[in-house]
């Protein structure tokens, strides 16, 4: 018997004023809902992990399975899914709480051990009335519980009792709740924050930083021709202490600007032996560890690739593709564009290739 982490991200997002659905909106540099599923990757807790969603979505080891109408539709659908996957517990959570932490999850999983339910709260910290007709009371603040997720259940004994349901409910909670089961509430995470309308994500949002990096290596016969990571067919490479991409260099220039970590030269010294014909791609990886030590997210980069040839209108899209692999980041935060000099100079001339760069990240 395992415990399961199930994923809720079918949902209309009918609050939220978006082309896009809620949950696939782009937030710290990925989709929403996937924050919560790698919380719960990395957490190491759970055997088995389902998404319900209404869009074609694929995870290695992990099921995706269509959503219902609505919430308790979805959960249905789950617990369906489960019920002869020898599941012990059920832990529910809605894709629009994206800072969910690891340390709730423990919490929640510990208290499973003598409990059916756990469902962690916030009290509130406003005053709360209640409506009753044309009549509006006061409730005690300290006796309100604002519930979040995940709910986590004994499997068997919420699969019975969504089987008997024939109501719409707004969270298993509420179910259990209408049942008379009891339920062991414990306090939740202020972090665990639910995303409901467009001024929430603007709420969440972190103070923003800029770097610019510029690059520029002569083109030579008889070496392969590198940008973005990317092999390009072409009559010369770019000369360099590495391959010499310049892409992927300015791109580091930019990043370590912005996060104020000096510049390529100091990481990667021109004159050691140690770095002689580096991929720039492998230049890249400490400094997207530097970005993740020190709490760095991507927003986005902006790349001028300056040359007569090759024309970028004919790379756009591999390279694109090629930046988001090497940065793990959607290639939507990435843009580039060709800029010529009108045949002048050594680059006119197809001898040097430039390139230069703006990023932001956030902390």
């Amino acid at each position: 018997m395992s415990d399961c982490f199930i994923l809720l991200s079918a949902g209309k997002s009918k609050r939220f004023k978006s082309r896009l659905n809620k949950q696939y909106i782009t937030y710290k540099n990925k989709p929403l809902f996937e924050h919560s599923l790698k919380t719960a990757l990395d957490s190491k807790l759970f055997k088995k992990i389902l998404i319900v969603s209404n869009k074609n979505i694929n995870y290695k080891n992990i099921d995706v399975i269509k959503g219902g109408k609505e919430r308790h539709n979805s959960t249905q659908n789950a617990l369906n899914f489960l019920k002869n996957k020898k599941i012990k517990n059920v832990f529910i959570h809605d894709a629009a709480r994206p800072n969910l932490s690891i340390n709730l999850l423990k919490k929640l999983k510990k208290e499973l051990k003598n409990n059916n339910a756990v469902v962690p709260y916030l009290k509130s910290e406003n005053s709360v009335k209640y409506k009753i007709k044309n009549k509006i009371i006061n409730l005690d603040r300290d006796k309100v519980l604002i519930t979040q997720t995940p709910q986590c259940f004994n499997f068997q004994e919420l699969f019975n009792l969504y089987k008997s349901n024939k109501e719409k409910i707004t969270d298993e909670a509420s179910l259990y709740l209408r049942n008379n089961r009891k339920i062991k509430f414990i306090t939740g995470d202020k972090k665990n924050f639910k995303i409901t309308t467009t001024d929430d994500v603007s709420y969440l949002k972190s103070e923003t930083y800029y770097g610019v990096g510029f690059d520029v290596h002569k083109l030579i016969k008889n070496k392969k021709l590198f940008l973005g990571g990317v092999k390009i067919p072409f009559h010369s490479g770019l000369k360099g202490h590495s391959d010499g991409d310049v892409i992927l260099h300015a791109i580091i220039d930019g990043l370590l600007g912005a996060m104020r970590k000096s510049d390529i030269g100091t990481l990667f010294p021109s004159n050691s032996n140690k770095f002689k014909n580096i991929r720039s791609k492998n230049m890249l990886m400490p400094v997207t560890k530097l970005l993740k030590d020190n709490n760095f997210y991507i927003n986005n980069i902006d790349i001028n690739l300056i040359c007569e040839n090759p024309k970028v209108s004919k790379i756009r899209s591999k390279v694109i593709k090629s930046i988001s692999n090497l940065l793990s980041i959607n290639e939507n935060l990435i843009n580039l564009k060709g800029k010529t000099v009108e045949k002048l100079g050594i680059i006119g001339k197809e001898q040097a290739i430039a390139c230069e760069v703006i990023c932001s990240i956030s902390k």
